[in-house]
């Protein structure tokens, strides 16, 4: 038997997405005090995609009748040793939302939650592009240290971030 409710578990991711975001506006706060629009632009963009992450979960509790916490919000670095230290932050921090949807995932099997296993299974795929996506900028940053201007190319370029709509993705609390 689980230690803990699906939705319990669920309400806690809630709060790592919410968190999620807030890091990464400290990270595009960072970049745009350092005039780097691009990359100011891509963070801000990705937190606000974790924020929808956060509000798609939201919806699934409502609409299966659970309760709905929302956290806390507590302070966020927004200082950093480099031009590469906020992708090397998001990058771990993707690895680790990685891990907690796989802890939900294994969750949602051990007690036997048919919904919410499917519910997660377009995040599973989500995260795998993520993590992915985090390790290509942070290769590119690291290649462009001495001139992230570089790096401001390379976005503009492949217009990184600025993914159109998922018609798969789960519904957002909110959004008509």
């Amino acid at each position: 038997m689980a230690d803990k409710s699906f939705a319990d578990a669920l309400n806690e991711q809630i709060s790592n997405e919410f968190a999620a975001h807030q890091q990464y506006i400290a990270a595009a706060v960072y970049y745009d005090a350092e005039t780097l629009p691009r990359l100011a632009a891509f963070f801000y963009r990705q937190a606000l995609e974790e924020r929808e992450h956060a509000m798609m979960m939201i919806q699934y509790l409502l609409d299966v009748g659970e309760e709905v916490q929302i956290p806390d919000i507590k302070a966020q670095q927004t200082s950093f040793a480099d031009g590469a230290a906020p992708v090397k932050m998001a990058l771990e921090q993707e690895k680790r939302v990685s891990e907690e949807i796989f802890a939900l995932f294994e969750l949602a099997r051990e007690v036997k939650d048919y919904r919410a296993e499917q519910f997660l299974t377009w995040f599973l795929k989500e995260q795998v592009e993520e993590v992915a996506l985090m390790g290509d900028l942070l290769n590119v940053v690291e290649r462009s240290s001495d001139n992230l201007l570089l790096t401001e190319d390379y976005i503009a370029r492949e217009n990184l971030g600025a993914e159109s709509a998922d018609p798969t993705a789960p519904p957002v609390a909110g959004e008509a």
